[in-house]
């Protein structure tokens, strides 16, 4: 592609958000699901592409993709994995960093709901392959693996996945996985809206809608902040606007982290995972994280430097909250929606399952490990454990605007102990060989193991911290 048919697809991205911004401005049922334009506009995208639209009529682009061009497909396809990493570069820039201790607090909560979520996919879905979906529809027991490594893993790991399935003897593993994370990138964000507004109209959080309005913009804006606004005016005269420094910023956090991925992964190569037969854990980490570190060590050069008042954490918010509203659209314009045929009713077995499992973590757990603002926090991972890290960012978007809980922080650090081994990591791309080499029997019982001891720190350290055990309180870990 040709950097000018790159831009025309983020152009036409722009048009979607704006279209459905006005959409949503007219269209009471949307507000009331707190439905956020890049929603619509994700969902519109979908509707106007190849996958539904484009299958009934012929586009009116040479090789296009339903009304639009092939190259603006392309440009959406990729933009989710380059700006996730925006995202979380610009996480932690223009705000004070915690200490261990306090990160260990904030995120060690999330880590144990999030990691249950995934190892439990794992206890579910096999039990679910040994008593049904192997007796009774003669699928091989590595379907047992395809509810982690579609709804943690996400379309990126499936298709990556497609040739170990295949050199494995269950090729259509890889289709199932792919429908998996389609539903659950879907189901993810509909049952996660759903629960959403039963936690509004339970008051278990406060209304979205209610968040963010003018009338206490003043007070959400620390002194700092309003010493930034005021001296960002008087150098509206400048040769270099502002914004251009923090999106400066933000490139050299992602290049520190790209830097810091490729030592260590180079580090593995020649060591323990050296010419190829080895283990590799590094290699399957994403970038994301690292950017964040990248972040995390340019905010503290920032402030030892003395320049912290100079970068600005609203800009910074504004700029990572663009980044994560194209992500969302181009993940959700680009979904497959690809028929599984005779495999639907095992298919909608594992799916049922992964999302009934989810729930009860979210409901069942969350309450009862993490100390406050369980619900802000467990969505996120309830998100993450369906579909994509996308997914539990957008719902914590949803569930609290502002980020007054400070949930996206969390969700933030967690994934440092998260990543490097499921949802995509070293566990997942092993799963199927694992189960394939040894049996779904000892991977049953590994995988309950270590639920069970992530269950056992959840209750007993983080539990403790939990007012009446997350029980009897409209908001566990807050007066009622």
């Amino acid at each position: 592609m040709s950097v000018a048919e790159i831009l025309i697809g983020i152009l036409v991205l722009c048009l979607l958000v704006l279209g459905s911004a006005v959409l949503r401005a007219y269209t009471l049922w949307a507000r009331r699901l707190f439905l956020p334009a890049s929603i619509i506009a994700g969902a519109v995208g979908l509707f106007l592409g190849p996958e539904v639209l484009g299958r009934w009529i012929t586009s009116p682009f040479e090789e296009g993709q339903g009304l639009f061009p092939a190259y603006v497909y392309e440009t959406w396809t990729a933009l989710p994995g380059l700006l996730i990493s925006v995202v979380f570069a610009a996480l932690f820039l223009g705000k004070p960093i915690p200490g261990l201790r306090e990160i260990w607090l904030r995120a060690g909560p999330q880590v144990v709901v999030g990691q249950t979520m995934a190892w439990g996919q794992y206890v579910v879905g096999i039990l679910l392959a040994l008593l049904v979906l192997t007796p009774v529809f003669g699928l091989s027991p590595m379907a047992g693996a395809l509810i982690e490594i579609g709804f943690e893993g996400g379309h990126g790991t499936a298709a990556g996945m497609a040739g170990t399935f295949e050199d494995l003897g269950f090729a259509v593993g890889a289709d199932l996985a792919l429908g998996l994370a389609t539903v659950g990138l879907v189901g993810g964000v509909v049952v996660g809206t759903v629960m959403i507004n039963l936690a509004v109209r339970r008051g278990i959080i406060d209304s979205p809608e209610g968040a963010g309005g003018p009338a206490d913009a003043q007070e959400r804006f620390s002194e700092r902040e309003w010493y930034i606004l005021k001296r960002d005016r008087r150098q509206e005269g400048s040769t270099t606007d502002p914004l251009t420094v923090h999106l400066g910023l933000v490139a050299l956090a992602v290049l520190l982290g790209w830097l810091l991925l490729q030592g260590l992964q180079w580090i593995e190569a020649v060591t323990w995972g050296r010419g190829g037969d080895g283990v590799e854990i590094l290699a399957h980490v994403p970038l994301f994280p690292m950017a964040m570190l990248g972040g995390v060590a340019l905010q503290v050069f920032v402030a030892r430097a003395g320049y912290a008042d100079y970068v600005s954490e609203r800009t910074m918010a504004r700029i990572s909250g663009t980044a994560l509203d194209f992500t969302i659209v181009a993940a959700l314009a680009t979904l497959s929606l690809t028929a599984l045929g005779e495999n639907l009713v095992p298919f909608l077995l594992l799916a049922a399952t992964g999302i009934a499992w989810s729930l009860f973590v979210l409901i069942v757990i969350a309450p009862r490990v993490i100390p406050f603002d369980w619900f802000e926090r467990g969505v996120g991972d309830f998100g993450q454990s369906m579909g994509v890290t996308v997914t539990g960012v957008l719902l914590m978007r949803m569930a609290d605007p502002t980020n007054r809980s400070g949930a996206l922080e969390s969700f933030g650090y967690k994934q440092l102990l998260f990543e490097p081994i499921v949802g995509g990591g070293l566990f997942t791309a092993a799963s199927v060989p694992l189960i394939y080499q040894f049996g779904p029997v000892p991977v049953l019982i590994l995988a309950a193991v270590i639920t069970l001891g992530w269950l056992l720190l959840g209750f007993l350290y983080f539990g403790r911290m939990v007012p009446n055990g997350g029980r009897g309180r409209l908001r566990p870990g807050r007066a009622a």
